[in-house]
């Protein structure tokens, strides 16, 4: 179980640098547009985010 855990965060960490390597730029004006969210659309995209992740593993698994 650990190791399946170990192996799902590298790829997390793999998949989330994959657009700051490819566009910085990009990433900057992202982070900029996050920072300028209230915290309750923050909020609401974080679990719509969540959501969509538990989904797709119901429907992988």
């Amino acid at each position: 179980m650990w190791h399946d855990l170990l192996i799902a965060l590298a790829l997390v960490m793999v998949i989330e640098g994959i657009v700051p390597f490819l566009s910085p730029g990009a990433t900057k004006g992202m982070m900029l547009t996050i920072a300028k969210m209230d915290d309750k659309s923050l909020r609401i995209s974080g679990l719509v985010s969540m959501i969509l992740g538990v989904l797709t593993l119901y429907l992988v698994n």
